[in-house]
């Protein structure tokens, strides 16, 4: 652990564009949708109960010389389209910055809810309003977090120095998709999944470590930042809101530090997940949930600190489009979508085709964020993307620190790699996977303009 310290040290004072002044504040919301609310986007039953509280979860960095960037986390399905872009706007105005420099995160749980205004208008063009989330709950949300993001910076307090830190996850993450003799997918290893044979096969591709990046006023830990790519899901479907096992192991871990605010972000965990380790029993999201806090804890108690005096601070973006799949015709999704007699759960997913599909046909972007802070780099990208990606952003840029954020703009859904789609299973199937194989090639020149330097 010296030597992984030692290079640490190192690491993060490679980079230096100037001697940064840096400040933070912090904030926090309860996202916690009321009795009845859709969740999952109406896949799973609604809203009966709360079995822990959701939330939404932010910091503000306020670099000398620069406008603030804000970096939040949401305990919600996924937040995709225009309702991405309102969480953005709003919080860019509460704190006088541009919308490019907001990256809205979620956890994934899938006992909590989705946000989609774009969905929202096509199928309440059809009297199906509210049908797959609550937009006035989602709204109110969105106005509270900007509130209490506009209120923290009163509070802001001065960043002395910047930890980075990772420990290994031992039998939480598991590759979804399990391959036959003939290089397809032979299984989809679910979250949870009951077939032992189908839990015995080999781990597959994982990043194992969980990452830890802390702000500090002296000897004070202002916000700690962890990442790990998995889905979160133990067990789901229950209409109990629930944080789920990662959103437990962060809570334990701000109960330990209570006057540091702890926020997590699931990292490329598209085809990944806890199957191996889980067959859905009730009793193994504390046993998930104390695997991951043993990792966020050991993540930040071996961190390097350095000071932001010797740090540069860089926050840039990369727009780009995203290529669709040819198989989906925009005439036939409208087609079953306006046909009432289409199966709801069918027009809920047309919804979702039309939305993705018009936005990219009119020209539009998604920005990928990434912040520098030293040779310590953050990435912020886009739906539910595969591991590869994390992984080959770190052989981008192998001398520097990096994590990945994804599920940001939850409009595309899955994002495998090239070889992925031939190779089948539902990650990559339609409907499921919206944009084609050449993503990997835009995602990749995207990745390595922002990372190498």
């Amino acid at each position: 652990m010296k030597l992984i310290s030692i290079a640490l040290v190192t690491l993060l004072v490679a980079f230096s564009s100037y001697a940064a002044e840096l400040r933070i504040a912090t904030f926090a919301v309860d996202a916690t949708p009321p009795i009845g609310t859709p969740l999952c986007g109406a896949s799973v039953p609604p809203v009966k109960g709360v079995t822990d509280p959701l939330s939404a979860r932010g910091i503000v960095l306020l670099p000398e010389g620069q406008r603030p960037v804000v970096l939040v986390s949401v305990d919600w399905v996924g937040i995709g389209n225009e309702g991405h872009t309102a969480w953005r706007v709003a919080l860019a105005e509460a704190v006088d910055t541009t919308i490019d420099r907001v990256a809205v995160q979620t956890i994934h749980q899938h006992d909590a809810p989705l946000c989609d205004f774009t969905i929202e208008k096509l199928l309440a063009a059809q009297g199906m309003s509210g049908q797959m989330f609550d937009p006035g709950f989602a709204r109110e949300t969105i106005a509270r977090a900007a509130n209490a993001a506009s209120a923290a910076l009163k509070d802001a307090v001065a960043v002395t120095d910047i930890g980075a830190g990772k420990a290994k996850v031992d039998q939480v993450a598991s590759n979804r998709r399990v391959y036959g003799p003939d290089g397809k997918v032979a299984h989809v290893r679910w979250t949870a999944t009951k077939d032992p044979k189908v839990r015995a096969a080999p781990e597959g591709v994982i990043d194992p470590w969980l990452r830890a990046v802390s702000f500090w006023n002296g000897d004070d830990p202002i916000a700690i930042l962890t990442f790990y790519a998995t889905h979160p899901q133990s067990f789901y479907g229950t209409g109990m809101v629930s944080a789920d096992f990662p959103g437990m192991a962060r809570n334990r871990r701000e109960a330990d530090l209570p006057e540091t605010r702890h926020i997590h972000f699931d990292g490329a965990g598209g085809n990944i997940g806890a199957g191996k380790y889980n067959d859905g029993a009730p009793e193994n999201r504390p046993v998930l949930a104390a695997r991951m806090y043993d990792g966020m804890k050991r993540a930040f108690d071996d961190s390097v600190r350095a000071p932001v005096s010797e740090l540069g601070f860089a926050w840039d973006t990369a727009d780009v489009k995203l290529p669709l799949r040819p198989e989906i015709k925009l005439d036939d999704e409208k087609a079953g979508f306006a046909n009432p007699q289409t199966p709801s759960v069918e027009r809920h997913v047309a919804a979702s085709e039309i939305a993705w599909m018009e936005r990219c046909l009119a020209g539009e972007t998604i920005a990928i964020g990434r912040l520098r802070l030293g040779a310590l780099q953050i990435l912020f990208m886009p739906g539910e993307l595969f591991v590869e990606y994390q992984l080959a952003a770190q052989q981008m840029a192998p001398d520097d620190f990096v994590c990945m954020a994804a599920y940001g703009d939850y409009g595309p859904g899955y994002i495998g790699t090239a070889e992925s789609y031939p190779q089948g299973g539902y990650e990559t199937g339609l409907h499921t996977s919206r944009t084609a194989p050449e993503v990997e090639g835009v995602l990749m020149d995207a990745m390595r303009k922002l990372l190498v330097r």
